[in-house]
């Protein structure tokens, strides 16, 4: 346990500025705002397969360790979900359009390395992702329906849909319970808070450089 204040009030302040300018990204507004087209959302839809893709190919590894253990769970599991919306969003060909932009690659690299070496860093991809998927997500799930007619939690917008918890709120204060009792403590504590901000830093890389994309087209 930690000696000052719990982790997840910990992680919370330390990531506020990256949080921050990932929410307020020109490309995340510019969608959101109905400035881009589906096509936009697609794409943008396609990098997210390769970020969960390196977090859920290494949860199982995980599952049964300490530190990651509490924070694998199959109700959060995304990729299904995803290859639905990509398939509706993108039609039968999807794979052959899969191609990560090099921002993503190094998200997802990065995802995969700490998921095979330091599940602590894992820890906080996994909470910047998923909690916010649970929280924020919810936007741009009712957002999408509206902008592009999909049809309410379904196809095209299975990703932000947790069929499987019933009670969101609960589910996050007990996962923000498990990230207080993570065995970090002294020395540890920051180089995790970095990995957090990185985290969101990357993110933020992957709007950018869709930004960069669909600039180019207008």
């Amino acid at each position: 346990m930690l000696d000052t204040a719990p982790f997840s009030t910990l992680i919370r302040s330390a990531t506020e500025q990256q949080h921050t300018e990932a929410e307020h990204s020109t490309f995340m507004s510019d969608l959101l705002q109905g400035k881009l087209g589906v096509e936009a959302f697609y794409r943008y839809t396609s990098q997210l397969w390769f970020v969960y893709d390196a977090l859920e190919k290494n949860s199982a590894a995980l599952a049964s360790g300490p530190i990651a253990g509490p924070f694998v769970k199959p109700e959060l599991n995304r990729l299904a979900a995803l290859e639905i919306d990509l398939a509706h969003l993108g039609g039968a060909n999807w794979r052959d359009e899969l191609v990560a932009l090099p921002s993503t690659a190094a998200y997802a690299a990065r995802i995969d390395e700490c998921a095979r070496t330091w599940p602590a860093g894992y820890v906080v991809h996994h909470y910047t992702r998923y909690l916010g998927d649970l929280s924020g997500g919810q936007v741009i799930r009712g957002t999408a329906e509206k902008l592009w007619d999909l049809p309410k939690k379904g196809d095209g917008v299975r990703f932000y849909v947790f069929d499987d918890i019933s009670n969101p709120a609960a589910f996050k204060r007990e996962y923000r319970e498990n990230l207080d009792a993570l065995p970090i403590a002294g020395p540890e504590v920051e180089p995790v808070l970095d990995e957090a901000r990185l985290a969101f830093s990357m993110n933020t890389d992957v709007f950018r450089e869709l930004g960069a994309e669909f600039s180019a087209r207008n």
